[in-house]
């Protein structure tokens, strides 16, 4: 199977699976989302899926843009950001050639990934089994394995209580009493009362179950379904509420992706190249060749090794 060996695909763009995006980004993949056209994060100001809706959209040192097309991805990488495409059914993966899949959807079941569809496939949290599904899944309930490479077997299943902040748990989550279009009251990262009215579905208020800071809080507009979690009230001081950064357990989960990519790679002899697009337009430019040349189409180059190019490029870069 031919793949691009720096291009990474990543379902879901929610803000979990935005801590592995970073992770990936900032090792040097070029990495792409697939979200749906509506997503349901609440964490929206830390999730790149809200490129969907805003067009650009930045979150810590990453900024993701919306594309309406594969094609368009080059454009994005070539910039330095993120791009994010309306593809719920992954069919951007033949242009794409990943060479690692993550399901980062986290929807407790599996929604069509499966191994066909890249070199390595890796995916988060229950409803998968390895290696019939993927090659590895990570476990994302917290606790002692989070973070855990699973080759073989199930994640722990959905256990439907929340981690557990400033002493609450399945109290802090807020869910839509009913079927109906969102809209707000109050805004993200403001501090509310119990009993507050938070936002409206179908008209009907939805108050705030405890006191404390507003950190997730679902699009305005959305159509939701009674039941959907749509917001989350963190009851710790407001000083001690980091609203607006990826989470611990993003960064951690982010982490354990970027693993068992590599791990994964040594083991099936998968080739995975970060920075190689980079590399091979350096590489194009010292040999006097055209940028728009295909890079697969270039003659046998004696190229510097990857290290000695990156070393290059900091020296340059710092002076």
């Amino acid at each position: 199977m031919m793949y691009n060996q720096d291009v990474i695909a990543v379902r879901g763009g929610g803000d979990l699976a935005t801590g592995v995006v970073q992770k990936l980004w900032r090792a040097g993949f070029r990495t792409a989302v697939l979200e749906v056209p509506q997503p349901l994060a609440i964490r929206r100001n830390v999730a790149v899926s809200s490129a969907v809706s805003e067009g650009e959209f930045q979150v810590e040192d990453m900024r993701a843009r919306l594309v309406a097309d594969p094609a368009d991805c080059d454009r994005a990488w070539a910039d330095g950001v993120v791009p994010v495409l309306v593809d719920p059914g992954a069919g951007s993966l033949a242009w794409l050639r990943p060479a690692v899949l993550v399901d980062a959807i986290i929807a407790k079941r599996n929604l069509g990934t499966h191994r066909n569809m890249a070199p390595l496939t890796i995916a988060m949290g229950p409803g998968f089994s390895a290696p019939q599904d993927v090659d590895a899944i990570i476990e994302t309930m917290r606790g002692h394995d989070l973070g855990r490479l699973v080759l073989s077997g199930s994640a722990l299943p959905n256990t439907g209580i929340p981690g557990e902040l400033g002493g609450k748990s399945a109290e802090r989550v807020v869910r839509a009493p009913t079927a109906g279009v969102v809209k707000h009251v109050r805004q993200l990262g403001d501090y509310v009362i119990c009993g507050e009215t938070l936002f409206t579905v179908g008209g009907t208020p939805v108050p705030s179950p405890l006191s404390g800071l507003l950190r997730g809080l679902i699009a305005e507009g959305m159509d939701v379904p009674q039941g959907l979690k749509c917001a989350d009230v963190d009851p710790r001081p407001a000083e001690n509420v980091n609203w607006q950064s990826i989470s611990d357990k993003a960064r951690c989960l982010g982490g354990a992706v970027l693993e068992a990519c590599f791990y994964l790679a040594r083991l099936r002899g998968v080739i995975l190249a970060p920075f190689r697009q980079e590399y091979l337009q350096y590489a194009m430019t010292q040999q006097h060749l055209p940028a728009t040349e295909a890079p697969e189409r270039l003659p046998q180059i004696p190229l510097e090794t990857h290290f000695a190019w990156r070393h290059r490029r900091r020296q340059a870069k710092a002076t």
